[in-house]
Formats: C-alpha cells, structure tokens, sequence
C-alpha cells in the first residue's frame, strides 16, 4: 500500500470546524452560566463542594492530562519515529499508578484546595506556602505557553484565522469557564471534552483499521515494509540511556506533582472516591494511548513521512491529516474542533490551579494570615483567574513561532523536583522542617529552570549554539534526587521540634481522614464535604 499523497486541506478554513468549535463553546458556556449559579463560596469554585463522584472525576482527570501534546504531540511522534514514540506516553502513564498509592488518598485527608496544604500542614505557613506557589505558578506559566502557542497555531491552520486572534479566543472564552463557573464548570468542561476526545480518536482508529482488515497486525506489517524492522524497535529516538532514565523520571513523577492534577483531589467527598477516580483515569488515558499508537502507524503508512513533515516539521498534524484521509474534510474539521476543545480545558484547569496558588495560599494564608473572609476569598481568586487568563493570552502572542517542546518538559521536571519531593517528604518523615521544605522546593524549580536553559534543547535547537553546557535535554537525574537530597539534609541541620511532634497526628489523619470530614454517604438531598473542614493549615504558626 503506497502511502496518499492527495492535497490536503489543512491550512484553509475548514466549515464543518468552526461549526463543532461553536457548538463545543456553546454548550460549555451553558455549563458555565448553569455552575455560575452554583458556585457561591470558595469551596464550590476551587474543589465543586466537594461533590463530584469518583466517575465524574476520573473523566475529569482524564481531561486534564490528555492535552494537545498528547493527542497531536504523540501521534506525530509514533508516526515519524516508530514504536520510540511511545516513550512519553509510557512515562506519563506510569506515573498514575505513583499518584495512586502514594499520593491521592493522604492528599484528600490532609489537604483542602492546594497540595500546599499537605506540605505546610505542620510546618510554619509563610515562608512553605510562598514557597510552593513559586513551583506552582512556574509550572503553570510554562505549560500555559505552551497550550497556548498550540491553540494559536492550531487555529491557524485549521479555521484560516490569524495566530493572535486565535490565541485571543482561546483566551476570553477560558477566563469565562474559570471566571464565572470555577471548578464545576472546568470538571464538566473536561468531561465532555474526554468524551468527544476518546470518541473522535476511536473512530479515527476503526477507521484506519478498517483499511487493514480489522488487524493491527497487518497495520504494523504495512509499516515494516514501508519503513524496515527498526520501526518496531526501541532506541532511536532517545539513544542516551542516561537520558531515557532522566526523561522517564521527569515524566513519572512529574505527573503526581502537577498542581492542575493534584487539585482535582479536592473535589471528590472522600478518599475512597479519590482512589477511585485515579483507578477511572488510569483505564481512559491508559486506553486512549493505545489509540494514539495506532493513529501514529496509520498516519506514516496512509500518509507517508514525507507529507506529514512537510505541514508540520514536528508532525503535530499527523493525526488531522490522518483524519481527512480516511474521513474527508468533514471529519478533518471534527478532530480539529476536538483538538481545539481539549487545549481549551487544559488550560481553564491551568488557571484555575494558578488562581488557588494566588488566592488560597498567598493572599489568604500569607498576607492576611488566615483571617481573610469568605466574600473576599471569592473575590481574590476571580481577580487571580482573570489576571492569569489575560497573562495567558500575552504569553501566547509573545511566544508566537517558538519551538515550546522544551516548556512542556520544563513543566514536567519542575513539578518532579519542586513540589513531589517536598509532597514526599512532609507525609512520609517525621524530621522534614520548615527550612527543608522550603530549600527543597526553591532548588528544585530554580535548578530545573537552570539546567533546561544550559541544555541541548535550549542551547543548541533555540539559541543555535554549537553544544550545549549541560547535555541531557531533560534534566530529572539531576533536579529530583538533589531537591529530595537538600531538603534531608537542611532538615536534619535545623531541627523543628513542634513539627515532629504532630507528625503523629498528621500520619493518623492521613490514614483515616479527619473525624469532623464529610460522611461516607452523605443524607440524600446534601453534597459531602460542602463545608470544608478547618484543618490546622489554616492556623498561623
């Protein structure tokens, strides 16, 4: 089977896209306006009240993680290196397991909106809660570029607008979900783009099928003789093994401490329906790159390396391309419009785990000392919400044309070494102080952010530069293993007497949650854990 070669219509304006955005904006704006009503306290707009199921949530969740660099990013990898295209995938999917068994049940217990909850539950909360903001709101800035600098060109190419006014809309219609409808609206808004995700990428992935009579066997045999053995082979396109390992840590751990993600934990009654969730998103993302792989191996037998790079070098446009080859221009503007919907609830969830930083652990905890009152609270977090919405769009338009691969994994290496270690850290030991949790999490994020820009990806693919001074492109070996490290040893040179003495405390609440918390089931007519409970993280110490 000879690879198509038909003219594609990418790049001009495509109508059946721009109908399936409106009527994907439509409806979440319904959504939106039906939450706003809902949401009166800041309980309702950081965590939904604490009422969505453990289902809802894991969907949610699902949404959450499955961003454009998923959906278009991994497609064009495995299209255009092979299985070796797998590598993200495996190592994002691998980490869920991590936030399973280590992370999603003590987090629920321990924390109320934000995972500086859990790590300055008995630790002093200025100087923790500044702290993790810097790793929070860094992580969020550099994966909102790149949400946004995707949607730009995305829209581009697919609805014939210009990259600005593309990134404006993007922009404006976010600030709406997160301004008006806080987390009810941003969980529903990713519900549905899960399914419409899940739905397009399967019928996609029958239809690529159906042209190999139903076998993946015969899809990958296709792409053997196409391309040679190696296509199925690992290695080629992280050949370093040291780097593989590096890459691997930075994406595993960097998934159970990527604040959007940990957030969500929030919004569930109880422990249990946090574990849950994560068993829920674990089946949907785990099953979603499976599909992935086989959209990779349709899209470089069907279409043929050669067409795929020549409309886009890094072969994001793999799996559109793929589309309007086996589905006409039609189902090309259905995938786009669902591509388009998933950046757009990626980043509402951005923000919204930036708003919290802002409002909840600055703001509320620091400059008012936990005093500050309801009303208030609500009012900050809606000024954080569109102030972030607007730095978005700023971002977005300043980054115009840059190669943002290396923001996404500068994301992932800071929320490995910034905020997991530190999470680690203050549920696990009983000697973790307030000092070493502080240095633990500013040498995590200021040494990921240093040798990112001392890397190959940045020295050499950006700044154009013959070598670069640090040589692995991801610098997880590194920056994980010296923030878990600092923050030992800071700890055990400043002993904090009152924070091991409540360690107790805090490992019999993370076991069992708080007895005042919301009951397993609540009484019909109530939602669990609509009032948040007072924890000791809201005390000054």
């Amino acid at each position: 089977m000879n690879p198509q070669q038909a003219q594609t219509t990418i790049g001009q304006p495509n109508t059946t896209a721009i109908l399936f955005f409106l009527a994907f904006v439509g409806l979440t704006l319904a959504i939106t306006y039906w939450a706003a009503r809902k949401t009166k306290t800041t309980s309702e707009f950081f965590a939904a009240g604490g009422g969505v199921t453990g289902l809802q949530n894991g969907f949610a969740l699902a949404g959450d993680f499955m961003s454009a660099a998923s959906f278009l990013g991994i497609a064009g990898l495995v299209a255009l290196s092979g299985f070796d295209g797998l590598i993200y995938s495996v190592g994002w999917l691998v980490g869920w397991p991590v936030v399973t068994f280590l992370i999603a049940e003590p987090l629920r217990n321990l924390g109320k909106y934000t995972f500086a909850d859990v790590v300055a539950y008995r630790l002093k909360q200025t100087p923790v809660r500044i702290s993790a903001a810097l790793g929070t709101l860094t992580v969020v800035a550099f994966y909102l570029i790149a949400q946004m600098v995707g949607a730009g060109n995305l829209i581009r190419m697919m609805f014939g607008l210009s990259y600005e006014a593309a990134v404006m809309i993007v922009g404006v219609v976010m600030i709406l979900y997160v301004l008006f409808g806080g987390m009810i609206a941003t969980t529903w808004v990713q519900i549905v783009k899960a399914v419409l995700l899940l739905g397009g990428a399967t019928a996609l992935a029958v239809m690529v099928l159906a042209k190999f009579g139903y076998s993946p066997l015969a899809l990958f045999q296709e792409a053997v003789n196409q391309y040679g053995p190696e296509v199925l082979a690992p290695g080629k396109l992280v050949t370093n093994p040291l780097e593989a390992v590096s890459l691997g840590l930075a994406l595993m751990f960097g998934t159970a401490g990527l604040p959007h993600i940990l957030m969500r934990f929030y919004t569930v009654p109880n422990a249990k329906a946090a574990r849950s969730s994560v068993f829920y998103a674990t089946g949907l993302i785990g099953y979603f790159y499976l599909v992935t792989f086989i959209l990779g191996f349709g899209a470089s037998v069907l279409l043929g390396r050669g067409a795929i790079t020549g409309v886009d070098k890094g072969g994001n446009m793999a799996a559109p391309m793929l589309a309007e080859a086996v589905g006409g221009t039609p189902f090309l503007g259905f995938i786009s419009a669902v591509a388009f919907a998933t950046i757009l609830a990626v980043v509402a969830g951005l923000t919204l785990s930036g708003a919290a930083a802002l409002s909840h652990d600055l703001w509320t905890h620091v400059v008012r000392k936990g005093k500050s009152p309801e009303h208030e609270q609500l009012r900050v977090a809606r000024l954080a919400s569109l102030g972030l919405g607007i730095l978005a769009i700023l971002l977005g338009i300043l980054f115009k044309g840059q190669n943002v691969a290396f923001m996404v994994g500068l994301a992932f290496a800071i929320a490995a070494s910034a905020n997991f270690p530190a999470l680690l850290l203050s549920m696990s030991w009983k000697g973790f102080t307030t000092r070493g949790a502080v240095a633990s999490m500013v040498t995590g994020t200021l040494s990921a952010v240093l040798l990112i820009f001392l890397s190959p990806t940045v020295q050499v693919d950006l700044l154009g530069n013959k070598e670069a001074i640090f040589p692995l492109k991801n610098p997880g070996i590194i920056t994980m293993p010296l923030s878990f490290l600092v923050g030992w040893l800071v700890s055990l040179l400043s002993p904090e007497h009152e924070a091991s003495s409540r360690y107790a405390e805090v490992k019999h609440r993370m076991h069992v949650g708080a007895e005042a918390d919301a009951p397993e089931h609540p009484a019909p007519g109530t939602t669990a854990a609509a009032t948040p409970v007072t924890t000791p993280s809201t005390q000054t110490t």
